[in-house]
């Protein structure tokens, strides 16, 4: 299958399932989300395959055992690459992302001690400002309150040794674009413009070395 974008009804599914995220809702309309949500997600992973490794689409279900919110259906669509990069159809349009979403307590020290070094940190912050004259923004899902112990408060780079996490993010409204294939263009931009980003957290960040009980 070739990727020709996402049709309207793909965003009509889900602006649907956030007004109505019931199993009977699911169930009814299950053949629009294999046809018109996931297959063109498919064809597009398979597409960036070559210059971006595998991709994997992430369950619609949500985990809802710990959640206060039992809705069971996520209202989005998301697929992690092998190389790098997540992508996600919403009702809203389309996110991108790449970067460490949530790091773990070595990979956190690592970042730390990298953001502080005035080389490396001089070089992320180069970085992030090369992406924001593109309009890409650059954030953390969730960050200190004041700064990390063994960093003192005035550091000159103490916003981004605040933060919990590192990626870059860019969401495109919903447009007709969308149910074309310029939404594979939209998306290899990104993911070439963010290697750079990509290419720090790897060098001075890296995977966790931690078992998974220990990396909170």
């Amino acid at each position: 299958m070739t990727f020709t974008g996402w049709p309207v009804e793909a965003l009509e599914f889900y602006e649907g399932l956030e007004m109505d995220n019931s199993k009977a809702y699911w169930t009814a309309h299950r053949e629009v989300y294999d046809t018109q949500v996931l297959a063109p997600m498919l064809a597009l992973l398979e597409e960036l395959e070559a210059e971006f490794g595998r991709g994997k689409v992430f369950r619609p279900n949500r985990d809802v055992r710990f959640s206060a919110d039992k809705s069971p259906y996520k209202t989005a669509i998301g697929a992690t690459l092998e190389h790098g990069g997540y992508i996600q159809l919403s009702a809203e349009g389309l996110a991108l992302a790449a970067g460490y979403y949530g790091m773990a307590a070595d990979q956190l020290a690592r970042y730390r001690a990298a953001v502080a070094e005035d080389l490396s940190g001089a070089e992320l912050e180069r970085i992030i400002a090369e992406l924001t004259e593109q309009k890409i923004e650059v954030r953390s899902r969730e960050q200190l309150k004041s700064a990390p112990r063994g960093f003192p408060k005035d550091h000159p780079r103490i916003e981004l040794l605040r933060h919990k996490d590192l990626f870059a993010w860019r969401q495109h409204p919903a447009a007709a674009w969308l149910g074309t294939a310029a939404a594979k263009r939209r998306a290899v931009d990104f993911l070439r413009a963010t290697r750079p980003l990509a290419a720090w957290l790897d060098d001075r960040v890296g995977p966790s070395e931690l078992p998974d009980d220990r990396r909170r």
